[in-house]
């Protein structure tokens, strides 16, 4: 019994660490704006970037930023690296039937004038063999790569469950299927 308590609690701790609920907002130490440099993509910004560390070592982890496009031709982000996890994944939480589950997602289109945000919740990346040396409190980059191979860096800081950024967060795991997370 008390095995599957605790492999029942691991279960949460993971899907909350990997696709959590939304926040209340950015937090006061929101990352830095990546604008448009000669090694950023022109026209395109990042913010609000930040990386959830797994509750258990060796589970994935979870990236969530927000991207715009100021002007130019439509874009897609074609993949997402970031410092310190060996693989990113596109994904997105997608509910039917009241059933949350999690999909890849080959690229991300962004339209000029447009933000895509990636959120708990929403699109979001999967950061899979994160590295130890990412600690609570820290900062890592990551970079997105468009379509067209340009690429743009901001600074993400690093959190874990239960960090400032998670309070008020809903944690009401009843509309999950924990089989598929």
């Amino acid at each position: 019994m008390r095995k599957l308590v605790i492999a029942s609690l691991t279960s949460i701790a993971l899907a909350l660490s990997g696709c959590g609920q939304k926040t209340d907002g950015a937090s006061p130490e929101a990352s830095e704006t990546a604008d448009a440099t000669p090694e950023s993509a022109p026209g395109i910004t990042l913010s609000d970037a930040f990386v959830r560390l797994p509750a258990v070592p060796g589970s994935p982890g979870a990236a969530y930023f927000t991207v715009s496009q100021g002007n130019g031709a439509p874009r897609r982000i074609a993949a997402v690296y970031v410092e310190g996890a060996e693989r990113a994944e596109m994904h997105e939480t997608v509910t039917t039937n009241g059933i949350s589950s999690m999909k890849p997602v080959k690229d991300v289109a962004i339209d000029a004038g447009k933000s895509v945000s990636f959120k708990p919740g929403g699109l979001h990346v999967m950061l899979f063999d994160v590295s130890d040396t990412l600690k609570q409190g820290g900062t890592t980059e990551l970079t997105i790569t468009l379509d067209n191979g340009d690429k743009a860096t901001v600074p993400a800081r690093i959190e874990t469950l239960g960090s400032a950024s998670m309070e008020g967060m809903d944690h009401d795991m009843s509309g999950h299927d924990m089989s598929k997370m």
